[in-house]
């Protein structure tokens, strides 16, 4: 494994390499830099897994290099040293960002547990986010800066991407994490229970409410509450979420008294929240109320050095217990290595349990993968035979052109139906809707759920 690499910013020579000595010391790759204006320098060139940094420098302060390099990357890890007299400017480091702030006098000891720490919970996440891209790393050290506040957070991505694994790992590293955790789909109750799922009714309220019962929020009081969907809700839910976030305070359906409730709201979409907003299908105040944090998860197709890693997670998954031994016809899995994947992480899951199942003599074949992967060529990011449905250049590819194609070929091979479309592509029928729409499809030019053409 890989050392951690940690830069050290300090105006004073003997300050940096005392630490420098503590912390290579314990086997950490030690970089340092003798003021923060240096200190970008180095972070532009290369990687860094920590950087630990003086408060009061000469030029460019300690707060202001946490600034500079929240708004340079919001992902990178920062630790603050301080002398007394500059505690409140820390604690208001922490509110920006940083993950956490010594005082001086500091104890090396402490110092080590502070840096292990943090560094810690970066490979505690290592084993539950599967994972060797940048693009995830990335995301990994957002999760640990952003974990310990009570704010709302968006996340942002593309359906199979793995919202509710971020959600669920926001929520472990937070201050919350003995407190429940509770995850809905938005998209998945219909709206008129919606209301009642999430806020509770009160005995006959409506027809079937037969007794008192508490709603998601309220069993996630002191914890987290993961609205999966969230652009599905319709106008009237979205302005008693935002009443329930902004006076933390809800009530029941039929019910009339006020119920306090502390609960940290993460969300997540597949949509343009902004662009709905703009056609008044999305509340803006709600937008920015759940927009204070935000994290943008990439596609699979995106961090394609993540693929390889995933099909061996995904066998030992689903092998686990047995004496299966998997292996992999070389075609098959030149094919799992190269596909597009549409479906993102939860497509690769699936496309792999139903190979595992069908396989003879575990050894998987073109024929056990999933018919939309293996039709026409597959639709891999390397195929480039002209005419193929899903043939994607290996250059220069601008995924949303590529994506609108795609879709466009789809919709033609099926005469405009979205169903078949939407089976071919590898997407849910909403998504697939949604992306007609970002394209500027007028609405007639698709049939509707479950029509045949």
């Amino acid at each position: 494994m890989a050392r951690k690499s940690i830069l050290v910013v300090d105006d004073e020579k003997n300050q940096r390499e005392i630490l420098e000595t503590i912390l290579s010391g314990e086997g950490y790759d030690v970089t340092t830099a003798s003021s923060g204006e240096a200190a970008m320098k180095f972070v532009a060139d290369r990687h860094f897994d920590l950087v630990l940094t003086d408060l009061k420098m000469t030029g460019m302060s300690g707060l202001e290099l946490l600034k500079a390099l929240t708004d340079f990357d919001k992902s990178i890890i920062v630790i603050l040293l301080t002398a007394h007299g500059t505690i409140d400017s820390a604690v208001d480091a922490l509110r920006l960002g940083a993950f956490e702030y010594l005082q001086k006098p500091y104890d090396s000891e402490k110092l080590l547990e502070t840096v292990s720490r943090a560094l810690k919970k970066l490979t505690m996440l290592d084993a539950e986010i599967v994972s060797v891209s940048p693009e995830m790393d990335k995301v990994k050290k957002l999760i640990l800066k952003i974990a310990k506040s009570s704010s709302t957070v968006l996340i942002r991505g593309e359906s199979g991407t793995g919202k509710e694994l971020i959600a669920r790992a926001i929520h472990k590293n937070s201050l919350r994490s003995n407190e429940v955790f509770q995850a809905v789909n938005c998209a998945a109750i219909n709206e008129n229970l919606l209301e009642s799922e999430l806020f509770g009714h009160e005995k006959g309220s409506f027809t079937g409410a037969v007794s008192d019962k508490k709603g998601l929020f309220e069993i996630a009081d002191g914890g987290t509450l993961f609205l999966d969907e969230i652009g599905e809700l319709d106008i009237a839910l979205q302005a008693k979420i935002l009443r329930a976030l902004q006076e933390k305070q809800i009530r029941r359906v039929g019910g009339v008294r006020e119920l306090n409730v502390d609960v940290r709201v993460v969300t997540a979409t597949n949509r343009d929240l902004l662009h709905m907003v703009g056609e008044q299908r999305f509340r803006e105040d709600l937008y920015y109320r759940l927009n204070v944090l935000s994290i943008e998860l990439p596609a699979l197709r995106e961090r394609r050095t993540d693929i390889p890693v995933l099909i061996d997670y995904f066998v030992a998954k689903h092998t686990k217990g047995t004496n299966r031994k998997i292996t992999f016809a070389p075609d098959a899995r030149k094919l799992l290595d190269e596909y597009a994947y549409p479906g993102n992480v939860r497509q690769l899951e699936s496309a792999l349990e139903r190979s595992i199942l069908l396989c003879e003599d575990d050894r998987v074949t073109l024929d056990d993968l999933p018919p939309e992967m293996t039709q026409s060529g597959g639709r891999t990011a390397t195929t480039a035979a002209s005419g193929d449905l899903f043939a994607l250049p290996t250059e220069g590819v601008n995924f949303e052109d590529v994506e609108r194609s795609l879709i466009m070929q789809a919709m033609e091979r099926t005469d405009n139906n979205i169903t078949k479309s939407a089976k071919l592509l590898g997407l849910t029928f909403r998504t697939l809707q949604y992306r007609l729409e970002k394209f500027g499809f007028k609405k007639d030019e698709g049939t509707e759920e479950g029509e045949e053409s």
